[in-house]
């Protein structure tokens, strides 16, 4: 509470978090609008009745902000930005070139992300052609010609580019982290809509199953705000220069390691990659081939976000890419040699090669715990949802923990604002 606080006082008291607040606000006001004008020629009626009865399209249309069931001009959503981000980060660890680039500071990652947005645009056409397919195979969209078909495809990947270009304004101007935020926004936008589900399951008489799914939400969301909250503290001594005494001419500090690195990054880009077998999958369930149209059934029969094999398959890329994301964000051997610089060492441990083999070695335990309970509280409301036979919020756990470490991510951000605002006041 005492957070909260005061970043509600800092809101207050200082311009450039107000001017940022201020910023993020008029960005999600523009999102909202703009997601609810419809590109033409779809049967809105028809399309949101089919997403009220798929998990699988549900899905989607969370991971679109929310843009999706009425098919906006934004149905797409980030998701061909956030795939061509997957990609651009695997490769600098894969290319030479790209990881050179990656480690010239801003100017490399200012580059890879111009190359990331080039890369969204064909991910865009053919996400965006894929989409269309699928519901003109539902029978919910007409083509007559090829021009509708070019400026629907078009219409989609110009929605695509926009909403990327809202994110970064919020990156650079707003609060937080702008993708993770508009993802916010969509499933906060379908919240009333899973609410009002859950009500009528509860008027049909299902209350001590809606009671035990309420009583496991709140234990999720205590540990989730536990676990993304917890560090482990690694001691590490400087040498305190012009002291006169031998035991007091050290300086003990802690170097906090936390125990998810990656925050809600992982999540994000596991549920990016199990969409698209997903969305193949559905698009060619009515092909008027009879082979692939029945491998296409089983197929999402088996992907269907209660399946399983889908849970597992989502479980080990969450594990994946938390460890693979916490690799991009945290370098030992910077660490090590930053702590060298400054005179500093770990208790028992020799600065340099040595300090950066223990912090590895530290780090890649306390994610291993880390990614384990991310990827648990992924699936914990499928399993959860088997038992009550309640499937309105299966999307629930992935939606808490993305809604969570947001909400963290933002508070720490004006946090850490307040700090440097009262330390720049000290100095003057």
């Amino acid at each position: 509470m005492s957070i909260i606080w005061n970043t509600l006082k800092g809101f207050i008291k200082i311009p450039e978090l107000k001017r940022r607040f201020l910023v993020t606000f008029a960005v999600f006001a523009v999102f909202r609008f703009i997601a609810h004008i419809p590109a033409p020629g779809i049967d809105n009626a028809s399309l949101k009745a089919i997403f009220n009865s798929s998990q699988f399209l549900t899905l989607l249309d969370v991971f679109s902000g929310g843009t999706l069931a009425n098919f906006s001009i934004m149905a797409l959503g980030l998701g061909p930005y956030i795939n061509a981000s997957i990609i651009f980060q695997m490769l600098t660890i894969l290319v030479p070139k790209l990881e050179a680039l990656s480690k010239e500071g801003d100017y490399g990652r200012q580059k890879i992300t111009q190359y990331t947005r080039f890369l969204t645009i064909p991910l865009s056409i053919i996400q965006s052609f894929g989409l269309i397919m699928l519901l003109k195979n539902r029978q919910l969209i007409t083509l007559e010609n090829p021009i509708n078909l070019l400026a629907m495809i078009i219409t989609l990947v110009a929605g695509t580019v926009l909403l990327m270009w809202l994110g970064e304004l919020i990156n650079d101007y707003g609060l937080g982290n702008g993708t993770s935020l508009i993802i916010f926004a969509g499933i906060i936008s379908r919240l009333p809509v899973s609410l009002a589900q859950t009500a009528s399951i509860f008027e049909a008489g299902n209350f001590t199953n809606l009671l035990v799914f309420a009583f496991v939400s709140f234990i999720v969301i205590y540990f989730v705000v536990r676990m993304s909250e917890a560090t482990r503290q690694i001691p590490i001594t400087y040498a305190r220069r012009g002291s006169n005494f031998s035991n007091s001419g050290r300086q003990a500090t802690y170097l906090p390691l936390r125990l998810n690195q990656a925050g809600v990054i992982p999540i994000i880009f596991a549920v990016s990659l199990m969409l698209v077998p997903g969305l193949l999958t559905n698009l060619f369930q009515s092909s008027t081939n009879p082979q692939l149209a029945a491998i296409s059934q089983q197929l999402n029969t088996l992907l269907n976000p209660q399946s399983v094999l889908y849970n597992s398959l989502y479980f080990i890329l969450i594990i994946l890419f938390t460890y693979f994301y916490t690799a991009v964000v945290f370098n030992p051997e910077k660490i090590a040699d930053e702590i060298k610089k400054h005179g500093g060492f770990i208790p028992g441990i020799r600065p340099g090669k040595a300090t950066s083999v223990y912090l590895n070695q530290i780090l890649n335990r306390i994610t291993l715990a880390g990614a384990f309970f991310l990827g648990l509280v992924a699936i914990l409301p499928s399993i959860v949802s088997g038992f009550t036979k309640i499937n309105t919020l299966t999307v629930g756990g992935t939606g808490v923990l993305i809604v969570i470490s947001v909400v963290l991510e933002v508070l720490k951000s004006v946090e850490s604002q307040l700090v440097m605002h009262n330390y720049n006041k000290f100095l003057d």
